[in-house]
């Protein structure tokens, strides 16, 4: 998608809702349509090119929009719940973007404003997404004690207890924080609970946000389960699942992925071939790409590998090279 054309598009797809004094324009299903083809543009671009402060700004400015539009517009209470809904995975969406640019203080406050309009729409799968990312963004500020607490709010929420694929990513989710807090037995069996979840399954193909926890996402978070547990080897396995399966057109994640292939490779003494798999991820990382989340696990890399002293030319060579970005 070409950068004019995408700003063209989302930039001229407001909504005219001037009226004749008196007269308040009556929205309708049409009006949510419109403002859903602007937010499904600003994920996809979000999907290439990652956390940007343009995919964040013009999530905000799509959830400004939406507020907007429920101030000065007539609307039956079906719609009025759509909208909110709408403004709410915007607002998640401006907070993703933040998270990926490693700025979880931003995300939060994207997240508080998200999780009114959520609930105003009255729906619990919007709910459930906000708790998501006030997960990964305690978890980000290392605060995984608040991190698990709101995993286990989304593996009893009405999501959860409606559908299985819900209910894996909350439990999945609670395995990461709970490894974290060094209870590795709990963690494991909060995975093999995901993983329960996760083959009950009826409908594998979802639409909307939680489309992206498939079988690559699930094996990409288990890896970072079996990371944080010290078993490396079976991270290690989990990741090559996962960039065997993930979709096309997910460059950001398939760069972050594989920036975690080559931590886990140095972290079993593979310092050559992580180099090698480093060396994949950053070039899969589109120039203005805002994943400071790749970034960073490079980085945590090319700090093992200085500290192993090694002199091997691939070693320096990556070191030497990465150093200029990193």
């Amino acid at each position: 998608m070409q950068r004019r054309a995408f700003v063209n598009a989302v930039g001229g797809a407001g909504l005219g809702l001037a009226t004749p004094r008196g007269r308040q324009r009556r929205l309708g299903v049409s009006d949510v349509d419109r403002f859903h083809q602007d937010y499904v543009r600003i994920l996809q671009e979000d999907r290439v090119v990652g956390g940007t402060r343009r995919v964040e700004n013009l999530a905000i400015e799509l959830g400004t929009r939406v507020q907007s539009a429920l101030t000065t517009g007539a609307v039956s209470s079906r719609v009025r719940d759509m909208l909110h809904r709408l403004a709410a995975d915007a607002m998640a969406a401006a907070a993703f973007a933040a998270l990926d640019a490693s700025s979880p203080k931003r995300a939060r406050a994207h997240l508080d404003t998200a999780m009114t309009l959520a609930g105003l729409s009255r729906d619990s799968q919007t709910r459930y997404r906000v708790w998501d990312h006030l997960m990964l963004a305690s978890s980000m500020r290392e605060n995984h004690a608040e991190a698990a607490a709101a995993a286990d709010v989304m593996k009893r929420s009405t999501a959860a207890r409606c559908d299985p694929l819900f209910a894996s990513l909350g439990h999945m989710r609670n395995a990461n924080a709970l490894a974290r807090l060094d209870q590795h037995t709990d963690a494991l069996r909060a995975l093999e609970l995901a993983e329960k979840h996760f083959g009950r399954i009826s409908q594998p193909v979802r639409s909307g946000w939680i489309s992206f926890y498939g079988a690559a996402e699930f094996d990409a978070l288990s890896s970072y389960v079996w990371t944080a547990v010290g078993e490396h080897g079976r991270a290690e396995f989990c990741l090559h699942r996962t960039l065997s399966a993930i979709p096309e057109g997910m460059t950001r994640d398939r760069a972050l992925f594989t920036a975690h292939l080559s931590l886990a490779q140095v972290r079993q003494g593979e310092l050559e071939l992580g180099c090698a798999t480093a060396r994949k991820a950053s070039a899969l990382l589109l120039p203005g790409s805002g994943s400071r989340r790749t970034a960073k696990t490079l980085a945590r890399g090319r700090e093992l590998l200085i500290a192993s002293g090694s002199k091997a030319p691939e070693v320096t060579g990556w070191t030497e090279e990465s150093r200029l970005w990193i």
